[in-house]
């Protein structure tokens, strides 16, 4: 799916996804990444979601953002309940979805100048 939202230049925006990859501005990601207004990290995340850990949620919660958007992947998958409470715990909001919508939402929260951090999944290519 292609975005036409434009902050201007230096904006750090989601302008599309798809099946493996990303595209942050003109910048081509493969993989997941994380994705803040000023940051673009390709290695704080496992290779699933489900293999989320207090050691990852504790670098993303690092950022210094006040929302942390998790994005699972094609379809929505809760991280444990410990894990969640641990970031709620620091003051930090956090709301979990599925890839697609975690894109608009960060893009739309960035866009109004929120703290905002974007933990992405990149989803699965087709089977095939």
């Amino acid at each position: 799916m292609k975005f036409e939202l434009d902050l201007g230049a230096g904006a750090r925006i989601i302008r599309s996804y798809g099946p493996g990859e990303f595209t942050v501005g003109e910048q081509r990601v493969r993989g997941s990444m994380v994705i803040t207004g000023d940051q673009l990290l390709l290695d704080l995340l496992p290779e699933r979601s489900e293999l989320l850990t207090t050691s990852h949620l504790d670098a993303l919660c690092a950022l210094g953002t006040d929302l942390l958007v998790i994005g699972t992947g094609q379809r929505q998958i809760f991280p444990a309940p410990a894990l969640l409470a641990a970031v709620l715990a620091r003051g930090i909001g956090c709301e979990v979805m599925a890839t697609p919508a975690a894109c608009r939402c960060y893009n739309v929260l960035v866009s109004e100048s929120r703290s905002v951090a974007a933990a992405l999944f990149a989803l699965e290519p087709p089977a095939g």
